[in-house]
């Protein structure tokens, strides 16, 4: 008929984190009840594709030994939205007509202006991710003339990273 909150109370049975609610004492006979639970687990990231909660019936009455149980398997979906930031410093790059490049040089200001830029990669959640894999393709020919010279590259926070063929080739 009417809705109640259930008074329910966590702890650790047998080395399982078990939820227990008391439904109703004294329950009348043949009494049908409904129960809609919402559950927030944490500290899913490495659970799979799915979490098995297992539901039991049990009556404190003495002579009923009814367990019934239910096993429910809730898909587990992890959602984290990633963005990537990027700035060049300076933002605008001018070569001045009388510059040319000098091939086998190895000397900086013979290959260009230094343009540095700057990647962020950003998880912006609300889950954690981990094994993250960014590939950024720097285009550093147009047909056979080198249009970036590609000096080097650092990162920092613990990443990773694999370095382009390309990279310093003229050892500058």
């Amino acid at each position: 008929q009417g809705q109640e909150k259930l008074s329910c109370n966590p702890k650790k049975e047998n080395g399982t984190h078990v939820v227990l609610c008391e439904l109703g004492n004294p329950m009348k006979a043949g009494a049908q009840i409904t129960v809609d639970m919402e559950l927030s687990v944490s500290g899913l990231e490495n659970m799979g594709d799915a979490i098995t909660f297992h539901l039991q019936l049990r009556s404190k009455n003495s002579p009923s030994s009814s367990k019934t149980s239910v096993t429910v398997t809730v898909p587990v979906e992890a959602e984290a939205e990633m963005e990537l930031r990027g700035n060049s410093l300076p933002a605008i790059t001018v070569l001045p007509t009388s510059w040319h490049w000098v091939e086998g040089s190895q000397r900086l200001e013979d290959h260009g202006i230094k343009v540095e830029h700057i990647y962020e990669l950003h998880n912006k959640g609300p889950g954690t991710v981990s094994g993250v894999t960014l590939s950024l393709a720097v285009p550093h020919l147009l047909g056979n003339h080198v249009l970036l010279y590609l000096l080097e590259l650092g990162t920092e926070g613990g990443m990773n990273c694999s370095h382009h063929p390309a990279l310093n080739a003229a050892q500058v």
